[in-house]
């Protein structure tokens, strides 16, 4: 449970890129699902977590939702990155733009200054060879809500 937490607070507090979560029990057990309900009525119920930190990590007892949990974190999403204090997400496909829209409207919150909008590798990036063949978004995060990037990640595998 202590590095569970470790895990999460340095997900959630931004000093971890995110990352799947996946705290997996054997099949029928609960010391996770334990965990989990001390989560909600302690940490949720009195406000030191928001419901959006939820998304962060998943609670199951079955390998196979723990491997559709990885995969589909990977499915479109690849990495992400600060450039100049920009955040940029890599994809390894480009979203459409009805879908780049959605994002916009959903994600504004999080948005510190003008847009969520896609981009070419920056030149830190192309001297790096960081990941050049990917396609990206770039924001202006807050740096406060990890747990919608998380969120947006999820958006962004949809595509």
């Amino acid at each position: 449970m202590d590095e569970g937490f470790e895990l999460l607070t340095l997900v959630q507090t931004g000093k971890m890129m995110s990352v799947p979560i996946v705290f997996l029990d054997e099949p029928g057990g609960n010391y996770w699902q334990r965990w989990e309900n001390f989560i909600h009525a302690e940490l949720l119920e009195d406000s030191y977590i928001s419901e959006r930190d939820l998304n962060l990590y998943l609670v199951t007892d079955s390998v196979d939702g723990a491997i559709s949990e990885l995969t589909n974190f990977y499915k479109n999403y690849h990495s992400q990155r600060f450039v100049s204090g920009i955040l940029v997400l890599r994809m390894r496909n480009a979203i459409p733009d009805v879908a780049l829209a959605a994002l916009n409207k959903d994600f504004a919150h999080i948005v510190a200054a003008g847009e969520i909008e896609r981009c070419e590798p920056s030149d830190d990036e192309r001297d790096d060879n960081d990941h050049l063949g990917l396609a990206r978004l770039r924001m202006h995060f807050d740096k406060r809500h990890w747990a919608d990037i998380r969120m947006l990640i999820n958006r962004i595998n949809e595509f």
